[in-house]
This record gives C-alpha cells, structure tokens and sequence, in this order.
C-alpha cells in the first residue's frame, strides 16, 4: 500500500522514520506560517486570511508531491519571492497586490506550460554533473547561513557587511545552546536527533524567555479578503510582462537548485545522473503556484529546507504527507507551532548544510577546469543570497572557461544555449541601470526633450531583449 501511494521501499527506510523526517520537516519551514503573513501584510492583504491561505497553500502542494511525485519535499511561499511580491513589485513598483497575484497566476500557468512539453526537464539534463555536486554544496553553505542568521549569531554589519552577534545573551545563545546539544545527539547517533534537536532547543528557550507559548488551538481566519482578486485589465501590458518574467526566472532556478542539490545528497539520483519523478515534482510546482495564487500568495515552490527531512532519513512521498498533515494540524493549532523561536530551528539547518557540503567530495578539485566553475556556483549562493544566481554564474563560467580553453568536447548545444539565455539576463539588467542612469542625469541638467527621447530608445530595447529571450527559450524547447 505504501508502495503504491508514497513509493516507499522498504529495503532503503522506514515508516518510523519517514515520520521523523516529516515532522522535522515541517518544523524547519514552520517560520513561514509567520513570516510570510508579515511581509505580505505590508501591501494592505488581510495578515489573517493570509495565514491559513499559507497554511492551505502549503499543505495541498505538499500532498500533491507526496502522492503525485513520490518525493520527500515539502512546498510553501518561497522566501525571497514573497519579499519581491511585496516589497518591490507592490511597494516601490506602486502596483496593486492584486496585479502582483495575476503576475503569480500567469507564472503558473506558463509553468505548467514549460513542464508538459519537457523544457524544465531539458534544463536539468543540460547542467554537467560537476555543477549539479556544486548546487548541493552551494545549497548547503546557504541554508547554514540562513541558520545563522536566523538566530542572530550572525548580523549585518555597516562597515564588514556581517559579523558574529552578542552569542552571549538572548537568540544566538539559544542558538548556540542548541547547535552543541543537536550536535552531541547527533555524534551520539540518536535517531530523530534533528527533531529532538528542536523540541529541547525549545524547551530550552522557555526559562530564556524565547518561547512563548500563548494558547494552544485557535480557529482558523476565512480567506476571503484574498480569495481569488486578480486584476484581468493588466494582463497585455508589458509591466505584467517584466514582472511575470522575474517571478518565472527566480522561481526556476531556484526550484531546480533545490530538487538537483537535495536529491544529490540523498543519493535518489540514478547512475545516469537523473533525478526520480522529476517532471512530477515540476508539475507539483507549477501546480502549487497557480493554486496558490488563487488562495491569495505569492509563488509556490520547493522549500530548501526539506533537506532536514532528507537528512533525517526521508527518502519516499511518505515524508512529504507527514509534512502535509503537520501543516494541516497548524491550521488549529497555531500558537503552538509559532512558539517554536527561530534559534530553535537554526541548529538543524546549520547541520544540515554541513550534511550536504558532503557533495564536494564528487568534484574533481585538482581539475581547473571543473573546480573553478564549483567554486563560484558554491560561494555566490550564499554571498548572493541567491540559489539562481549561483547556478547562472557557476554555468556561464563553465562554458566560459572550457569554451576558451578548447575542451569542446565538454560541452553541449543544450549549454551553449543555457549560458547565452542567461547572459541575456545580466544585460537586461544593465540596460535597466542605463535607463536609471541617464534619467538621473537628464534630470540634474534639466534637458526634458532629450529624456523623452531616450526614454522612449532605451525602453524599446529594454523590452526588445526580453523578446530575444522569449525566442532563445523556444529554441532551446525545440
């Protein structure tokens, strides 16, 4: 039955610890649960109705890869895409939050698009295997960075950018006290010691004054502020365009990061470098996306932190349920779940990032060639903050290096092409900057007719490359 459902194979795990992994999953991405309300609260959505719209969102695409994809990840609002959603499309952009939820909608669709016929696919088969050991490492030194950020062990820093934090006192003590304590039960090889890693962290944190507890069960607020407004009348114009391509680009790559890096390190992939169910777990996503636009957030997609559940032992559908069911307890049970402090999950995802730098070791670092492209996919996603930008920088440095070198054989068409899209990216951008450039100067010397001008020039080929990239896409389709 389990087989059936989930793709459980009892010869590589356990139900007993399918559920540790579930449960530690969930426990890892529960911060979402608030932060995601907080940020998207700030366009004037409902904070409530966004609650239990994350709570849905989450559970139902979390389910749908449980039972479709058979894969041991769990799916949320993506950080970083929420912040976007709100924070610049909304509030510095100045459009509505119901335009941004259309831009989400359409991402989806075309997302949904784009896996049927194959092309997300295509991109993952087009990454060599040296850069798909790179996003497992690079992921692990992110996510072990948002850890440490997450309990304040490290901060911003004016002068250095970061620095280490007051460890002595208040959440990085916590944090702290609970990475020696995870890391002891972990030495000590205890079963479940992820999980049991957060639960005395929190306990911990109660006597510090860090966890609060202040009830147990609330009922859930209705979504029916968010439910399902988009604005329609926008959909043609190109600042839906711009907007869309930004969401499509970020979500991707870092969903692709994600499955690349996580499945790596559980060693799910198959001797030809594939990776299981994948087109199912595109699917899930893009899914996952669309119907969460509909409930009210912003973009669905694959939660890095699964990698606590893989590291716990996850490895079938049946952690992702697990997960599911967590989310689905949440929605009654809230203040329960949100008393788990930051500093409490922060030790796990520490841990884990030392788990999955494990993948290194399949780079040939003594090989120039294939080292340096590593190293730079590695070190730009966590000094980028960005699981997309590493993989963008680590792949056109690749054919950058093996290109000019003469090592053609290396190489594929499927590369070539990837790299030139992503070049595209980067000059988009600097046209962008072109255009806030010289407005800022035409405006300082008062010159009114020679910035329509220029205007009109610049946004032309701003929206002409974006064009360009529309084509090189279909190409690499075909």
């Amino acid at each position: 039955m389990l087989e059936k459902l989930f793709g459980f194979d009892r010869k590589v795990t356990r139900v007993r610890t399918e559920i540790l992994a579930g449960i530690t999953t969930f426990l890892t991405m529960a911060y979402i649960l608030a932060v995601n309300p907080n940020i998207l609260s700030a366009t004037g959505m409902d904070k409530g109705a966004l609650f239990t719209t994350t709570v849905i969102a989450s559970a139902f695409t979390t389910l749908l890869m449980a039972f479709y994809a058979k894969l041991p990840f769990g799916l949320a609002p993506g950080m970083g895409l929420n912040a976007f959603f709100a924070y610049t499309v909304c509030l510095t952009l100045g459009y509505s939050w119901q335009f941004a939820l259309t831009a989400v909608l359409l991402e989806g669709i075309i997302f949904i698009l784009l896996t049927v016929t194959n092309l997300r696919e295509k991109i993952v088969d087009a990454l060599p295997a040296t850069l798909k050991n790179a996003i497992g490492a690079g992921i692990g030194l992110f996510i072990a960075f948002l850890g440490l950020q997450n309990a304040g062990i490290i901060v911003n820093n004016d002068a250095t950018l970061i620095s280490l934090g007051d460890i002595t006192s208040g959440s990085a003590l916590l944090g702290i006290i609970g990475l020696l304590v995870t890391s002891i039960l972990l030495v000590k090889r205890v079963r479940g010691a992820l999980l049991f890693g957060i639960l005395l962290t929190t306990i911990i944190g109660i006597p510090m004054g860090l966890t609060h507890i202040d009830g147990i069960v609330s009922a859930p607020p209705s979504i029916e502020p968010i439910f399902f407004k988009f604005q329609w009348e926008h959909i043609f114009t190109k600042e839906m365009v711009i907007v869309v391509f930004t969401f499509l680009f970020v979500d991707m790559f870092d969903t692709i990061g994600t499955l690349v890096g996580v499945t790596t390190k559980a060693g799910m992939v198959t001797k030809e470098g594939k990776i299981p169910h994948l087109k199912q777990a595109f699917l899930v996503d893009a899914v996952g996306t669309t119907v969460g636009a509909m409930l009210g957030t912003s973009t669905i997609t694959t939660f890095v932190e699964s990698a606590s559940g893989v590291g716990e032992g996850g490895r079938s559908g049946l952690t992702a349920f697990v997960t599911a069911v967590c989310f689905l307890l949440a929605l009654f049970l809230a203040p329960f779940f949100l008393a788990v402090p930051g500093a409490a999950t922060a030790p796990v995802l520490i841990l884990v990032g030392l788990m999955m730098m494990s993948s290194i070791k399949k780079v040939d670092l003594t090989e120039y060639s294939e080292a340096i492209p590593a190293f730079i996919c590695i070190i730009f996603m966590p000094l980028a903050y960005s699981i997309s930008d590493g993989i963008v920088l680590g792949m056109i440095s690749y054919v950058l290096i093996n290109l000019l070198c003469g090592n053609y054989k290396k190489l594929t068409p499927a590369m070539y092409i990837l790299s030139v899209i992503f070049v595209f990216k980067f000059c988009i951008k600097i046209f962008e900057n072109n255009i806030i450039l010289i407005r800022s100067k035409m405006a300082d010397r008062g010159i009114k007719k020679m910035k329509t001008v220029l205007n009109t020039k610049f946004l032309y080929l701003s929206i002409g490359c974006r064009i360009k990239f529309c084509t090189l896409t279909a190409i690499f389709k075909i």
